[in-house]
């Protein structure tokens, strides 16, 4: 969204993935601590710390490609150009996945085990929210292109 006026434009970009993921990963530090488990120890810190630094690595990783590629990281807007190197070429939506990993490493440091079923949950959103509009709007732009991208490379793996 290029135009319109400076508060919907405010709110549109206050919507936006890592705004689900702050509250999606918010909701499960809440469980842990208002239901702690200690269950999980160092295991699940070293775990959770490997998570998140994978999913921080991928989603700098894509982020670059696209930047480098000169098109735009923002959901809603229409691509420049279709990306499909990099962590392009293994998932098309690795941003996304590295927000999982991301919840999910939190998840295990925070010892929120039963926060667990939020990571299915955070990606079903993700994929109604924004994954469906940003594929409608590549498909727009790339045709055939993205199909046939489409059928090389999975959704998430």
């Amino acid at each position: 969204m290029r135009d319109g006026d400076p508060m919907t434009r405010l709110l549109h970009y206050l919507e936006l993935p890592p705004m689900w993921l702050a509250l999606f990963a918010g909701l499960a530090w809440a469980q842990s601590t208002i239901l702690p488990f200690g269950f999980l120890g160092w295991v699940g810190d070293v775990g959770g710390l490997l998570l998140v630094v994978f999913g921080l690595a991928l989603a700098s990783w894509a982020a670059l490609r696209v930047v480098l590629a000169r098109s735009s990281l923002i959901p809603r807007e229409r691509p420049d150009r279709l990306v499909v190197t990099g962590p392009y070429g293994l998932t098309r939506n690795p941003i996304y996945l590295a927000d999982a990993a991301i919840l999910t490493g939190l998840i295990l440091i925070w010892d929120a085990l039963p926060s667990l079923i939020l990571v299915p949950v955070f990606l079903k959103l993700i994929e109604r929210r924004f994954i469906r509009r940003e594929e409608a709007l590549i498909r727009e732009a790339f045709g055939a292109e993205y199909d046939a991208y489409c059928r090389r490379v999975g959704r998430w793996l």
